[in-house]
C-alpha cells in the first residue's frame, strides 16, 4: 500500500494556520461534517423515521470500530466519555482489601479518579509508576511498570502512549505480566488509536476505551470501548431500555425485560443513537480505515523526524524514536525558555501546539505538511 501524502484538502482548516495539536482536539473532515449536517436535517422533519433508525447505524458504528482495532462488533460499547468507559470497567473488575491497581504516572485524569475512589472505598492501593527521569526514558519506564506488578495486583491501567509527550510503552510485555498474576488490563487508547495500529487479538486488553474527538477525528461527546470476556455479564452504569432483549419492538416496551442484549450493548449510554454524532463517527472511522493507522503513523513520524533531531542537537530532552508512538513528539523545554513567552509567540505565528507539563507536545496528522513543522521550528529557534 503506498505511503500517504498530505491530505489537507480533505479538511477545512484555514490556509494560514499551522495546527499541530490533534492530541488536544482533532478537526473533523469535510466528509464527517457533511454526515453531521445530514443527521441534523433528518431530525428537522422526522416523519420518515422508522424505529430501526435507533439500531442500524449503531450496529454499523460497532462494526467500523471493531475493524479498526481488530476486535468483535458485539464487544463494542457506545459511550459519552472516557471517564464513563473506565468507570464501567472499574465497576465490574474486582479489587478488594489489600490488593493494588498499577497506574501510569501523570496519565490523563479520566483514567485516575475512579481508581482512587475505588481503592479508598475498598482499602486497596493505587500504585502509581512515575517517569524514571527526563527523556529518553521509555525503556526504563516500561521496566518500572513490570516491576510494580505483583501477586496482589488486581488491575493494570494505563495508555499505549503517554498523553503529554507520546512516550510508548511495551504493552505486550506488560499485558503478559498482568495475565501472569491474573490482573485485568485496562487501556485508554485516546492518544493512539486511529493514528497508531493496535490489534485487540494480539494485545487482549480487558477494556480499551477511546475518545472520538482526538485521533479518531470524530465529534466531541462520543467515546467507543471494546470490552473483553472478563466484563461479560457485568453491571452497567445505567439501565437503558434500548439495551434490553426485544427492545426493537416498541409495542412491547411496557413489558419490562431484565435481560440485556448480547455482548457489550449492556454498557451503552442512554440515547446512544444520536442522529448527528453516530453518522459523523461512522464517517470518521470509514475514512481512517481507508487511510490505515499504520500509514498515518508513518506520515506523522516522517514530519516529526527532523524536529526531533534538531531538539536533540540542542540538548533538549526528547524520547528515543523507538519509544515514541510516532504521532506525538514531546520536546522538553530548556530552563531559559519561558513557557508564557513561548505560548505568546506561538499564538502570534498561528502555530497550535500544547504545553503539557514541562514539554511542548507536537501532534500532527494527515492535514499537516513540512511547512507546518518549519513554522513551529522558527518560533522555537527564535527564542
Amino acid at each position: 500500500m503506498p505511503a500517504l501524502g498530505c491530505l489537507r484538502d480533505e479538511f477545512r482548516l484555514e490556509p494560514d494556520v499551522h495546527f499541530l495539536n490533534c492530541a488536544y482536539l482533532g478537526p473533523i473532515s469535510r466528509r464527517v461534517e457533511e454526515a453531521g449536517i445530514r443527521g441534523l436535517r433528518r431530525k428537522r422533519s422526522p416523519t420518515d423515521f422508522p424505529s430501526s433508525a435507533f439500531y442500524d447505524d449503531c450496529q454499523r458504528l460497532r462494526e467500523r470500530f471493531a475493524a479498526l482495532v481488530g476486535g468483535a462488533p458485539a464487544r463494542v460499547a457506545i459511550l459519552p466519555s472516557v471517564s464513563y468507559g473506565i468507570a464501567t470497567a472499574a465497576r465490574n473488575l474486582p479489587l478488594g482489601r489489600g490488593r493494588n491497581v498499577v497506574a501510569l504516572g501523570e496519565q490523563f485524569p479520566s483514567n485516575v479518579y475512579v481508581w482512587r475512589r475505588l481503592a479508598a472505598e475498598q482499602r486497596a492501593e493505587v500504585r502509581v509508576v512515575g517517569r524514571p527521569g527526563p527523556p529518553p526514558c521509555g525503556a526504563a519506564w516500561s521496566a518500572r511498570i513490570l516491576e510494580a506488578i505483583d501477586a496482589d495486583t488486581a488491575v493494570v491501567t494505563m495508555a499505549p502512549t503517554h498523553w503529554t509527550d507520546g512516550t510508548r510503552f511495551d504493552l505486550a510485555a506488560i499485558e503478559a505480566r498482568a495475565r501472569e498474576v491474573g490482573a485485568a488490563f485496562v487501556l485508554d487508547g485516546s492518544q493512539s488509536v486511529g493514528a497508531v495500529p493496535l490489534d485487540i487479538a494480539e494485545l487482549r486488553p480487558d477494556a480499551l476505551v477511546c475518545a472520538g474527538y482526538k485521533w479518531l477525528l470524530g465529534p466531541y461527546g462520543m467515546t467507543l470501548a471494546h470490552y473483553g470476556e472478563r466484563l461479560d455479564g457485568g453491571v452497567p452504569l445505567e439501565e437503558t431500555w434500548i439495551a434490553r432483549e426485544g427492545s426493537e419492538d416498541f409495542r412491547g416496551l411496557v413489558l419490562y425485560e431484565d435481560r440485556y442484549q448480547t455482548g457489550a450493548v449492556r454498557y451503552d449510554v442512554g440515547e446512544r443513537a444520536d442522529f448527528i454524532e453516530v453518522p459523523m463517527m461512522i464517517a470518521a472511522l470509514e475514512q481512517l480505515l481507508e487511510w490505515r493507522p499504520e500509514r498515518i503513523r508513518d506520515y506523522c513520524a516522517s514530519l516529526l523526524e527532523g524536529l526531533a533531531a534538531e531538539a536533540r542537537a540542542r540538548g533538549w530532552p526528547v524520547e528515543d524514536d523507538a519509544w515514541r508512538g510516532g504521532n506525538i513528539l514531546g520536546i522538553g523545554l530548556p530552563p531559559e525558555l519561558d513557557p508564557a513567552d513561548l505560548q505568546g509567540r506561538l499564538e502570534r505565528a498561528r502555530v497550535y501546539a500544547s504545553l503539557r507539563g514541562s514539554s511542548l507536545r507536537v501532534s500532527p496528522n494527515v492535514y499537516n505538511d513540512a511547512a507546518d513543522i518549519e513554522a513551529l521550528a522558527r518560533v522555537l529557534l527564535e527564542g
